[in-house]
């Protein structure tokens, strides 16, 4: 069953030195992802799911121990999910993709020991119903299970922004960002998927895998940032 949430955005400036001089740009988004993360721990859950936006090739899950890296983005840093895998040792098998790469890198950055971790790297396209179908059968049974969701909001608020500008933008990352507020779920389940990928809102699978686990909590939620750096939504909230 789930027990508590966090979502949080998941662009690799999040780590300070991929934005490197830009870096205190974003100290107010990595400080409330902290908070989230704070209120994950506290609900003591016995395991952690991580679920962000991947491309095909590295969608599926990655196992505690996954490791992954920044080096593309030109920094020497590597991250690995939740320290060592049980027993010690490096997990075998495909490197994280950026969001989940992003997730290891939080969860390195405040020390995560409250529970196991595991993470599921989910395509972008996938349909609403098998996004809700995943996010239920994680919270099947009875262990406590916390979620870390990762996902950004639109790109498409300025005319810099990566996907330009769309007068669209604004008005949907507000919707979401009200469903993440209240933790509601039908929200969250009828985001109108075409125009999520119109305006390139990575978050929308990884957000209603959310409601799929979120079904039936009865959780309460808490907006703790809400803003659009480079013309792309950041959100990060809290759900217990």
């Amino acid at each position: 069953m789930l027990v508590s949430a966090a979502v949080c955005p998941s662009p690799p400036l999040l780590v300070p030195a991929v934005a490197a001089g830009a870096a205190p740009e974003l100290d107010a988004a990595r400080a409330a992802c902290a908070d989230a993360l704070g209120v994950l721990a506290a609900a003591r859950p016995d395991r952690l799911v991580v679920v962000g936006p991947a491309e095909p090739a590295a969608a599926g899950e990655h196992p505690q121990g996954a490791a992954g890296s920044f080096r593309g983005f030109g920094v020497e840093v590597d991250v690995v999910l939740g320290g060592a895998a049980p027993g010690g040792a490096g997990a075998p098998g495909r490197a994280l993709p950026p969001s989940l790469a992003v997730a290891a890198w939080l969860l390195e950055h405040v020390h995560w020991s409250a529970a196991p971790v595991s993470a599921l790297g989910v395509d972008e396209r996938l349909a609403t119903g098998r996004c809700v179908a995943a996010g239920q059968e994680i919270a099947a049974g009875d262990d406590r299970v916390a979620l870390l969701v990762m996902g950004d909001a639109s790109a498409c608020r300025t005319l810099k922004a990566p996907g330009y500008l769309d007068d669209r933008a604004a008005g949907f990352d507000a919707a979401v960002a009200a469903a993440l507020s209240a933790a509601d779920v039908a929200a969250l389940t009828a985001l109108d998927t075409e125009l999520a990928s119109a305006l390139k809102a990575a978050g929308r699978a990884p957000w209603q895998v959310l409601a799929g686990a979120a079904g039936g909590a009865g959780l309460g939620g808490a907006l703790l940032y809400e803003d659009a750096p480079y013309g792309v939504g950041y959100l990060v909230a809290a759900w217990s």
